[in-house]
């Protein structure tokens, strides 16, 4: 793959009842891999549960994502994430931290309204040179 390629990948997928998006869930440029937001749903539902249970869900669905670009969260370089309530940051963090601690990368957190049920939404770059 050229280093000036762009790839996208997976716009319509079972998150979406099979419909086609109009965003891919995640696109390479060059070394670099934007991972569209992700929110807690499986097969097109949002959980039910906490926002620990929602903050897991949200990372199983970026880990799949990356694994389409051949990456874990080791690559992640960014992350950005977006919580309902401000109230739920130390559980979200706790989440967070399990799966990050060994390799953190730079983040910022926001408080902002969500889709109904959403408790966190979060997007991530990752970094992994094309060989």
């Amino acid at each position: 793959m050229s280093k000036k390629t762009l790839v996208r990948y997976d716009v319509a997928d079972a998150q979406a009842g099979g419909q086609r998006r109009p965003f891919a869930k995640a696109v390479r440029a060059g070394d670099f891999v934007y991972v569209s937001g992700q929110v807690p749903t499986v097969d097109g539902e949002v959980i039910v549960g906490n926002i620990v249970a929602q903050t897991e869900q949200v990372i199983e669905n970026i880990k799949s994502v990356l694994a389409l670009a051949d990456c874990t969260l080791e690559h992640v370089v960014k992350v950005n994430v977006w919580l309902d309530d401000a109230r739920d940051f130390s559980s979200f963090n706790a989440v967070f931290q399990k799966h990050f601690i060994d390799h953190p990368p730079a983040r910022s957190t926001v408080e902002s309204p969500m889709m109904v049920d959403v408790k966190v939404e979060m997007d991530v770059i990752a970094y992994k040179p094309i060989d």
